[in-house]
């Protein structure tokens, strides 16, 4: 009998493609959903975060989780409402997940959760990071942390667990993609701030193969850096965009305070960046990826 896989924020960019790679492969897939609302091929379970509710048949019948559930950090201004949702939507989520686990009977075998390369800080200029740097100071690290102590509630059971620290995921069909192609496809297309800071992606499908593997292959466990092997500045990305495209550049880059006052403290996450070094996936896992080089990964999703 085919195996089934649990997914958390399976509408998602992550989890919609996720969902296509596993049905592909043969796999069942379900989903924990605040509403029961029907997914084509998908059973939908539902929970409920804020009242700790969750249904025991989505536990009980999964041989894999992937968690993927989250608020967006770049979908509205880091009011002091949106952080504690930003933060209490990983942890809280994560800790019911926990809890079902140890409460109910069930057969996982192995649990892949979402983190994130802010776990080092917003900005770490171009010094590479590892995953054996320190973690940073600010509001990114600082949820990221928590987030991952909180899956560390599901390792302590026992569980096989895995956490993606995740670069910018590179998608036709969401994230930081099409919001950087539009206005270059309209011949207003610029570097952000200096354009000097780094960017470390990876495209749609890989990470979706990572979390694959990740389930399936007993070798996988603890944090690993979830990017492609070579980081991109901000304006190595723009121009490698616009050659994909065939579109000029003639605008100057955009200036750091007007990002500023358009975003506030979020800001960070468009004038930041990371250097982050795979090392874990590079020097310890079978991962191959099928696309590790930029020009390639942009020419799939933007052609």
């Amino acid at each position: 009998m085919s195996k089934t896989v649990l997914l958390t924020g399976g509408t998602g960019t992550i989890g919609t493609r996720l969902t296509q790679l596993l049905q592909q492969q043969g796999y069942q897939v379900s989903y924990l959903s605040r509403e029961a609302k029907p997914v084509p091929g998908v059973t939908v379970y539902q929970w409920d975060i804020q009242k700790g509710q969750i249904d025991p048949k989505a536990i009980q019948t999964a041989d894999y989780i992937v968690h993927l559930a989250g608020a967006g950090i770049a979908d509205g201004r880091w009011t002091d409402a949106r952080k504690d949702d930003i933060l209490g939507s990983r942890t809280q989520s994560t800790e019911l997940l926990a809890k079902a686990l140890a409460t109910h009977e069930h057969h996982v075998e192995a649990f892949a959760a979402s983190s994130a390369i802010g776990y080092y800080g917003g900005d770490t200029g171009d010094r590479p990071v590892t995953e054996n740097t320190p973690a940073g100071t600010d509001f990114l690290a600082t949820v990221t942390r928590a987030w991952e102590r909180s899956e560390d509630q599901v390792a302590a059971l026992g569980i096989r667990t895995v956490k993606l620290r995740t670069g910018v995921v590179l998608s036709s069909e969401g994230g930081a993609l099409p919001k950087i192609a539009q206005p270059i496809r309209l011949g207003a297309g610029a570097p952000l701030g200096s354009g000097q800071q780094y960017m470390s992606w990876i495209h749609i499908d890989d990470i979706c193969r990572m979390y694959m593997q990740a389930l399936t292959d007993a070798s996988w466990s603890g944090v690993y850096n979830a990017t492609a092997p070579t980081p991109v500045t901000n304006e190595g990305l723009i121009k490698a965009i616009a050659d994909v495209l065939k579109r000029p550049l003639i605008m100057p880059n955009v200036p750091a305070f007007a990002l500023k006052l358009l975003f506030g403290e979020m800001a960070i996450t468009v004038l930041g960046g990371n250097y982050v070094i795979n090392k874990r996936i590079a020097d310890e896992t079978s991962f191959n990826y099928n696309y590790a080089d930029l020009n390639l990964a942009l020419k799939n999703l933007l052609a």
